[in-house]
């Protein structure tokens, strides 16, 4: 009789055999569009099924490394999954650093190739959301508060680490006039509290913001619109 743990052993090798060292499959098989989508330094890997596989079951590999490592590291959690999608954004933390992620399938005791990413740096390719805002009315003028957005880490104590640590954030404040139905910039700077004055009287005003980056000449979409009357 076979003890038990080489009975373990020998059903794990049997899978392995038949996931990962099955038979290498055509280059169909193999993931397509693989590349990180990263927003506000959230570093999401996505892929797509490889052409064979459109409307079959199969299940997929992910693997990452920094730009320099010679070997590759397996991501525990996505590791024999079924979604189109692996969340690296712990894994990818150093944000000024490269990396590369590429997948895998096997399927129908099949697998295929590696498809790797391009080159992807965080801190060169993470979009950033618009600020938060807030506004109010004080005294006919309005009271526009902004907020970066923060990021997925958190500093020695615990505390959320802002956008604003990591670049030269500008922001841009637009104001809308209800009645006329025109929209005017009113501040762009680097202050996150703006008083905009001179509004006419029993009117309704909106506001809406954007978060610039000068170094790297990108802008966010802009927020929601957020709405008060001028009594």
């Amino acid at each position: 009789v076979m003890p038990e743990h080489c009975f373990l052993g020998f059903l794990v090798s049997v899978f392995l055999t038949g996931v990962l060292g099955a038979q290498p499959a055509h280059g169909s098989l193999k993931p397509q569009m693989v590349q990180f989508q990263s927003q506000n330094f959230h570093n999401i890997l996505h892929w797509q099924p490889g052409r064979a596989l459109m409307g079959k079951s199969s299940v997929y590999f992910v693997q990452y490394k920094m730009y320099g490592e010679k070997q590759w590291k397996s991501k525990e959690d996505c590791w024999g999954i079924q979604e189109l999608f692996c969340d690296l954004t712990n894994e990818t933390s150093d944000i000024q650093e490269p990396y590369y992620g590429r997948v895998r399938t096997a399927s129908g005791g099949s697998h295929s190739g590696w498809s790797m990413t391009q080159r992807f740096t965080p801190w060169w390719e993470t979009k950033i959301d618009p600020p938060v805002m807030n506004i109010t009315q004080v005294n006919g003028s309005l009271l526009v508060t902004l907020h970066a957005p923060n990021l997925p880490y958190r500093d020695q104590k615990g505390k959320n680490i802002s956008m604003e640590n990591y670049y030269e954030l500008v922001y841009r404040v637009f104001i809308i006039n209800n009645s006329l139905e025109k929209e005017q910039k009113v501040y762009e700077g680097a202050h996150r509290v703006v008083e905009i004055k001179a509004l006419a009287p029993r009117s309704g005003y909106c506001a809406v913001a954007e978060t610039y980056q000068p170094m790297l000449d990108r802008s966010s979409r802009r927020s929601e619109e957020s709405c008060v009357e001028i009594p």
